[in-house]
Parts: C-alpha cells; sequence; structure tokens
C-alpha cells in the first residue's frame, strides 16, 4: 500500500488521468490525498469530480476555495468570476450528487504524522485545536442549514484568530485560514491579496510555515494552494501547487519515501493573475 499526495488539480483531468498511470495507482491497495482545489480555470472539472468521487474510500480530500466557491455558486451565494469554468458542473445531470458528496469532504484531515490542509494552519494553531475548529466548518457543510454558511463565508475579516470568536466570524476565520492563507504576521494577522513569490512578501509578513515557534511543527503539513511558491518539501512540510494549470506541472509525491511523480501540463490553459507566476519546481 502506498500513499500518494497530488497538488491542486483544478480541472485538469487529462494530466490528473496521467499521473495516476504514472504512478501506477490501484484503488484497490493505494490511497490519494488531495490538497484541495479539484474544480476550476481548467478545462474538465466535472470529469476530475466524476472520477475523484468514483474512488470512494481511496481517496481523501480536503476542500479549497474553489471547491466551496463552486458550492457557493450553485446555491446562489455567489456569481461566477471572468476565469471560472464551473458550467459544465452546474448543468450537469449528476449536479446534486456530486455536489452533495463535495460538501462532505474534509477541511483538514489527520493520519499519524501527516496533516493534510488546503492552505495551512495559523501559527497558534496546535494539531488537536486545527482539528477541533475544522470540524465546526465540516459540521456547517453538512448541516441542514449549509447555505446559511455560505452566504456568511466570505470576507477578509476578522484576519485574526480570538477564541471568543463567535457565529459566522468564527466560522469566516478558521475558513480562511485553512483554504485562503498563504502569508501572515508572527501574531497570526493574516493578508489575502498576496499571491505572489516568497522574495515579494511585504514587510511585516511571513509564510504561515515559517513563523517561528509555530504549534504544529512537530507534524509534516502537505497542502497546496500557492503556485507562486511552487514545490518544497522539508522535513515538516510538503508544498504541492506546482502551477498545472498555468503551464506548469502536475505533482505527486508519494509519502513514505517521499519520491516524486511530475506530470507538464499539455497546454498553458490560461495566463495567470499579475501576482502569480510560474513556480519554481526545484526540491529543497
Amino acid at each position: 500500500m502506498a500513499i500518494y499526495a497530488i497538488g491542486d488539480i483544478q480541472g485538469c483531468y487529462t494530466e490528473l488521468v496521467q499521473l495516476l498511470e504514472r504512478i501506477s495507482f490501484d484503488p484497490a491497495i493505494d490511497k490519494l490525498w488531495l490538497v484541495g482545489d479539484l474544480v476550476n480555470r481548467g478545462p474538465d472539472s466535472l470529469s476530475v469530480l466524476r472520477l475523484i468521487k468514483s474512488l470512494d474510500q481511496a481517496a481523501v480530500t480536503v476542500l479549497g476555495n474553489h471547491d466551496l466557491h463552486l458550492l457557493a455558486v450553485a446555491e446562489g451565494c455567489a456569481k461566477l468570476h471572468r476565469y471560472d469554468s464551473l458550467h459544465d458542473i452546474l448543468v450537469a445531470p449528476d449536479r446534486t450528487e456530486l455536489l452533495a458528496w463535495l460538501r462532505k469532504q474534509r477541511i483538514l484531515y489527520t493520519q499519524d504524522n501527516f496533516v493534510l490542509v488546503h492552505a495551512g494552519l495559523l501559527p497558534s494553531w496546535s494539531i488537536s485545536q486545527a482539528q477541533r475548529l475544522a470540524y465546526e466548518v465540516e459540521a456547517e457543510l453538512k448541516g441542514a442549514h449549509y447555505q446559511d454558511f455560505l452566504a456568511h463565508m466570505y470576507g477578509n475579516h476578522p484576519d485574526h484568530w480570538n477564541e471568543k470568536l463567535n457565529g459566522y466570524d468564527r466560522l469566516r476565520v478558521i475558513t480562511n485560514a485553512f483554504t485562503r492563507m498563504r502569508i501572515c504576521t508572527p501574531n497570526g494577522r493574516m493578508e489575502f491579496k498576496f499571491k505572489g513569490e516568497m522574495r515579494d512578501i511585504p514587510d511585516g509578513y511571513l509564510p504561515w510555515f515559517d513563523v517561528p515557534e509555530r504549534s504544529s511543527a512537530s507534524a509534516t503539513v502537505v497542502c497546496g494552494h500557492w503556485s507562486a511558491l511552487g514545490l518544497r518539501v522539508t522535513s515538516n512540510f510538503i508544498a504541492l501547487d506546482t502551477g498545472c494549470l498555468w503551464g506548469g506541472f502536475l505533482t505527486a509525491i508519494r509519502l513514505d519515501d517521499r519520491q516524486l511523480f511530475q506530470i507538464p501540463c499539455s497546454s498553458k490553459l490560461i495566463s495567470p493573475p499579475q501576482q502569480e507566476r510560474r513556480p519554481s519546481n526545484t526540491q529543497d
């Protein structure tokens, strides 16, 4: 049995199929860990959802910001953006089944000494605290009033954690940390506009994973979300968004021995926003 973690797919179905072939993935004995953003911007998000759903227990998925955006659009809580490619899902005959399945996926997953999340963990959060907070959001998405959560999900404030937060402010901070965060101040104040490279991080901010004495540093966090960061593999941090969507690669890593597998994008799909540049694909 092997566990393979795969970076942001974002509708790149052809590359996903090629990557599964490259690793000789066998759903009877192997596991896939997916860092979120299964959908959007790429050419075939519908086929990606159908494939991952069909894998059932062989795949573990955590939700990314684009996955949550799909759910919000489907419920009329958000509008499609210029580069969104979600229409095929929204009009698919199995739309209801796919969206119901997506709502039941995790925000954070832990196993052994690994933590799977889309974006990151606030520096003050221990693994056990992060698990509890993720469950709060997961319960809202699975609950009878999930539309209310989706309607209040968007926004950049509050931008830092306080245990006294409640209601949708509390849920929004949790959701933003797990699915949108790239950088924060040493005391955990998040900034969401920045999407660029490490050298361009604004003064006073750090990559969340580089904050000194981060409470989750005892585990290995596996994540995606930050395409301009690219591939990074250290003793306790694995970042796998290598920008397939922007003409980069779709990347998998076998967790037991850290062996990497990559499929180049078949063609550059869309031009990245100004801040999101071609990622580095070197291991460090």
